[in-house]
């Protein structure tokens, strides 16, 4: 298992035993994805996604960012998948 975390914030990117991609966001959605949070996302996450990963990871932030999907617990690009999974 592969653990980045760091960053002003507590976002984590994890890669499993079994080459799940996970992604950890911390606070309130779309509130805590400012441009500079966002920055330091993509970073934690290049260290651990492919690159194709990568691509949707940042469709995904975008929708998420202008409230796409909020309310769901899944937000779909592209037939790539984001599962949100929060605390109510």
């Amino acid at each position: 298992m592969l653990v980045v975390s760091g960053g002003s914030t507590s976002h984590a990117v994890v890669r499993g035993r079994t080459g799940e991609s996970v992604v950890l966001l911390s606070g309130d959605l779309p509130d805590v994805l400012t441009d500079r949070s966002v920055a330091e996302l993509l970073d934690l996450a290049a260290a651990v996604l492919t690159g194709e990963e990568m691509a949707m990871f940042r469709a995904c932030l975008r929708a998420l960012r202008r409230g796409e999907g909020l309310g769901q617990r899944r937000v779909e690009i592209g037939g790539a998948v984001l599962t949100v999974y929060y605390e109510g």
